[in-house]
């Protein structure tokens, strides 16, 4: 069974979309099965992070930026692909760097993930995107 999630985004962040995929899961899954989800672009992520306190998504947002901030900051001047503007290469590198796709196991028709543990897209661009992340039960 598959399917597809379609994400609105307003600029780099973590978006959370358990609920959503958990509702599928939920729909759609045996009692046993593998989930695996796929983010069909190369400048954006997919995390499992602690959903509790927001202050985490924040910080690991801070993080990425500082590890690898915009073309146009000096420290980044050897980067040739900028055309598309100082976030592009960057949003390229951090997806490089973290997970384009995840696998959860389904347990009793739900996802196995820990009391604190959401789904999230990060979103690497500064500019809003509509992000495709398709999702596979086997």
């Amino acid at each position: 069974m598959h399917t597809g999630f379609s994400i609105e985004t307003r600029g780099p962040g973590l978006i959370e979309f358990t609920g959503r995929v958990a509702d599928w899961v939920a729909d759609v899954a045996p009692e046993e099965a593998l989930l695996t989800l796929f983010v069909r672009h190369t400048s954006c992520s997919l995390l499992i992070q602690e959903n509790a306190d927001p202050e985490v998504q924040s910080d690991l947002a801070a993080f990425f930026h500082r590890l690898v901030p915009p073309s146009d900051d000096a420290s980044m001047r050897y980067l040739t692909h900028t055309y598309e503007g100082p976030d592009d290469m960057p949003g390229h590198i951090k997806s490089a760097l973290l997970p384009t796709s995840l696998q959860i196991p389904v347990i009793d028709g739900r996802m196995s993930l820990g009391t604190w543990q959401g789904i999230y897209l990060f979103e690497h661009r500064t500019r809003p995107h509509r992000r495709e992340v398709t999702a596979l039960l086997r």
